[in-house]
């Protein structure tokens, strides 16, 4: 049994080798030396060849500073090297290193960058193969094997066989494709100039290294597996990626062939590397992923500086070394250019800017780039530029590159030099500053957008060697095209929605209504979506016999057709509200204008436009201080919610009938009695439609902040808001909260009178002595003429039993004159010689406002007038 080495280097016992013919092998070539030292210096692993190249054992040396083991009298030159390495995706050169022996070892490194998945951010994964000791000349080419590539040969035969060794050698050299020979063993022999320029490595750097100690990467284990299969007589292999330089990666841009290399006894002795850039495929596939994850990350706001910024940075690094977008102060409207459009001067302001680098020159075009992503700037890219900041104004002369490009419409290409980029360096310090700092190539995009001109956008390459061509110029037409869509949607929408709220605002109450039947607190959020503002609305009307009406409405869909139809809505249930009708009729006759307002806007385009506000939901209530009963009807809103003066909270049970403009289903009016000092919250279901918690939770907090004592409804509101909401809302709000006041027995007189003329005088002395026991001798006279005329009427033309009763408000005196006649009375235009016809017109010139309020039996006419000084 053949006994194992114990140390480095040793080799089986001759009394243990088997007997057997002497024969002449290729010595077996060392397993690469690979260590692994971390940011800190310290040896995290240890391969088997460093093992032995330096004889020390892997639990000698992993945990230790990798510094032991450079030689001591070159310790300083070498750490400095490593440590220049530790900041490099790679590096390479020759560093003494101390064998564990004593001896000293000359040896040369190749180390590259990777990630670690512990807490350390990286490594420094270094390779190499077995060292030369100082003083002595490296191994010399196998016997039998020529020196130099000039093979011996005799006489012309032997010329021409040198002749044409050469031209192979120059063939293998200069070939346009990456071409490297690797060995039985995988380890590189041969590598041509292609293969050093693309990995930036010399020949004499790769030799005897496996392809992903070159370049550590996956793409570099798939190849050598492929090679592998091609040594075993598997046949050509195929891939369609290359490994690029460390750090890079795979290129997509590639595609490389394994061929075997065969003897003339066809067997496989080496594998061929050859692979060629499919460029133009390659640059075509780049840019159709580039627009479409375009399509994707431009316009992902509303704000038009963050979509501006978005374009740069998706042009940085990928299309551009540095890109710039510069805004008009005011879009230009009009048709297509024209091609001879004179140029003239033109005012910017710089709303984004990335480049490649930290700071310099280029990260600036016309001197006014500046860093994009500082506070108050556009975007969120790194710092782009020294020269300004993103908002600096920027002014282009007149024959500028991009003057003429935005008179033209359309994009231009410029090389460094261009006459027209050339006078604009003249013109402007800093054009002549970006052209100084090594750009070479720059492309000028107009952004236009629906017939109008919004701005331009510039790009520069000073870092890639390759100049633009017009395949860039179009993708980044399509790429500021799709900026400047995104940028005039959001300035549009902005102004539909500055128009829309500024309609809404005007078509909700601007002030409040006086009246003593209600302290009343109202609140307004519109929506913070994109949708816009929708059509909620709220709304106080003072009704005859001090009772006031409240009103709170949502209208289906956002925009300026929901306000529009809002204020229709809300026009129309205060024109319901003035006949006085209940709250189920109310909405009923509102229910039939929803309808009418559908079929009249049938013929517009688009299901929710020509909606007419069907599915608008509402809730109108009636309180009356003199009973301190409300008479509620909902169609399809959300409940109210009532406060005890002892702080229960409740929802009144009002039936929810269906939304308005359905059509041909009852409402139900509701009525409650409700305590002096209680509590009314009406509003609209967007205060409940919260986003991070369920309806349960949202009520509750609703009734929490509602029973907690408040000195003022505002704070009542506050609360409410403040409770309910912890960000913007996804549809508008609408709150109007309540609190309930009464007109006690003092404040109210009643007299019921038989049907008879003689009657009248005794009702007119009734109400003048109230007026004197209120102080109110002043409008005795009115009210005395308002009583004879109403109490006339109620005994001539309606049904007994016959009631007059008093108001007597803060700044309003109320006269009413109930009978049990449904017969409306009218005003009409009395002739000359007419007995009667006089009565009603003279009412309505000494009152304020009368009118009729019809009940289930019978109606009341009513007359009001003012008792403030004016």
């Amino acid at each position: 049994m053949e006994r194992l080495p114990t140390h480095p280097g040793e080799r089986p016992h001759e009394s243990d080798a088997s007997p057997g013919p002497a024969r002449t092998a290729p010595p077996t070539p060392p397993p690469p030396a690979t260590a692994a030292v971390d940011a800190r210096g310290i040896v995290t692993e240890w391969s088997e060849g460093a093992w032995q190249l330096l004889g020390y054992l892997p639990s000698e040396v992993v945990g230790q500073p990798a510094a032991r083991l450079l030689a001591d009298d070159a310790g300083t030159a070498d750490a400095a090297a490593l440590r220049d390495a530790a900041g490099r995706e790679r590096w390479s050169g020759t560093v003494a290193l101390r064998h564990r022996d004593g001896r000293r070892l000359r040896q040369e490194l190749l180390a590259h960058r990777r990630a670690a998945d512990g807490p350390v951010t990286e490594w420094l994964v270094v390779s190499a193969v077995t060292g030369t000791p100082e003083g002595q000349a490296p191994p010399g080419p196998p016997e039998g094997e020529a020196a130099g590539s000039e093979a011996a040969g005799s006489g012309t035969y032997g010329s021409e066989a040198a002749g044409s060794g050469r031209l192979g050698e120059w063939a293998f050299r200069q070939s346009p494709c990456v071409l490297a020979v690797f060995d039985a063993d995988l380890r590189l022999v041969r590598a041509n100039s292609g293969m050093e320029q693309v990995l930036s490595l010399t020949e004499d750097q790769m030799r005897g290294r496996r392809l992903p100690e070159i370049v550590p990467h996956p793409v570099s284990d798939e190849t050598e597996a492929k090679m592998r299969r091609v040594l075993e007589g598997g046949g050509p292999q195929h891939l369609r990626a290359g490994a690029g330089p460390a750090g890079t990666g795979a290129n997509d841009g590639w595609s490389t062939s394994l061929v075997p290399l065969k003897d003339p006894a066809g067997r496989v002795r080496a594998v061929c590397l050859a692979a060629h850039q499919r460029l133009q495929e390659h640059l075509a596939r780049q840019r159709m992923l580039l627009l479409s994850e375009a399509s994707a990350r431009i316009g992902t706001t509303a704000d038009s500086g963050r979509t501006a910024q978005e374009l740069a940075d998706i042009a940085v690094p990928r299309l551009a070394d540095f890109a710039a977008v510069d805004l008009l102060d005011a879009p230009r409207h009009g048709g297509e250019p024209s091609p001879a459009a004179p140029a003239r001067a033109l005012a910017t302001t710089r709303t984004a800017v990335r480049s490649v680098l930290d700071d310099g020159p280029t990260a600036s075009a016309a001197g006014t780039a500046g860093t994009a992503g500082t506070a108050g700037t556009a975007g969120t890219a790194g710092t782009a530029g020294t020269a300004g900041t993103a908002g600096t104004k920027t002014l282009y002369p007149a024959l500028s590159p991009v003057a003429r490009c935005l008179a033209q419409g359309h994009g231009a290409l410029y090389d460094a030099a261009d006459p027209d980029l050339l006078r604009w360096a003249r013109q402007d310090p800093g054009a002549a500053r970006l052209l100084g700092s090594g750009t070479h190539s720059v492309m000028v995009v107009p952004m236009r957008a629906h017939g109008a001109t919004l701005g331009v956008a510039l790009f520069g390459r000073h870092r890639r060697a390759e100049p633009f061509e017009a395949d860039d110029l179009w993708l980044a037409e399509e790429l500021t095209a799709k900026t400047a869509v995104s940028i005039h949607t959001t300035r549009r929408d902005s102004r539909e929605h500055t128009s829309t709220m500024t309609l809404q605002r005007s078509l909700l109450p601007q002030t409040l209504p006086d009246q003593g039947a209600l302290d009343i607190a109202t609140r307004y959020l519109p929506a913070g979506t994109r949708a816009g503002v929708g059509g909620d609305w709220f709304d106080v009307i003072p009704l005859s016999g001090a009772r006031v009406a409240l009103v709170v409405g949502d209208v289906v869909g956002h925009g300026i057709r929901a306000s529009a139809t809002m204020g229709r809505l809300r026009t129309a249930v205060r024109t319901l509200a003035d006949v006085d009708l209940p709250p189920d009729e109310l909405l009923t006759h509102l229910d039939d204008l929803v309808l009418h307002l559908s079929a009249d806007e049938g013929g517009t385009d688009g299901a929710e436009e020509s909606a007419g506000g069907i599915g608008t939901t509402c809730l109108y209530a009636v309180y009356d201080p003199v009973s301190r009963r409300c008479a509620l009807a909902r169609a399809g809103h959300p409940p109210p919610a009532a406060v005890t003066p002892d702080g229960a909270v409740r929802f009144l049970d009002v039936p929810a009938g269906p939304p308005l403009g359905l059509g041909g289903l009852p409402f139900e009016t509701f009525e409650t009695e409700l305590p002096e000092g209680s509590l009314l919250a009406l509003y609209t279901d967007g205060l409940l439609a919260a986003r991070d918690h369920d309806i349960d939770e949202a009520l509750d907090k609703m009734f929490a902040a509602l029973a907690r004592p408040a000195k003022t409804l505002d704070t009542v509101c506050d609360r409410v808001l403040t409770a309910m909401l912890t960000h913007r809302p996804d549809d508008d709000i609408a709150l109007l909260v309540a609190r309930t006041r009464a007109l006690h027995a003092d404040r109210v007189a009643a007299w019921d009178l038989p049907s008879d003329p003689a009657v009248v005088a005794r009702a007119r002395k009734h109400a003048t002595e109230q007026l004197t026991a209120w102080g109110l001798d002043d409008a005795a006279f009115i009210t005395e003429l308002t009583v004879s005329e109403l109490v006339t009427n109620a005994i001539r033309y309606g049904r007994p039993p016959i009631q007059l009763r008093l108001i007597h408000e803060d700044s309003t005196l109320t006269c009413e004159v109930f009978d049990s006649s449904s017969t409306a009375p009218h005003m009409r235009r009395a002739r000359t010689f007419d007995e009667g016809g006089r009565g009603l017109l003279l009412v309505g010139q000494l009152a304020r406002r009368w009118g009729t309020r019809h009940a289930l039996t019978g109606k009341t006419v009513w007359a009001e007038q003012s008792l403030s000084p004016d």
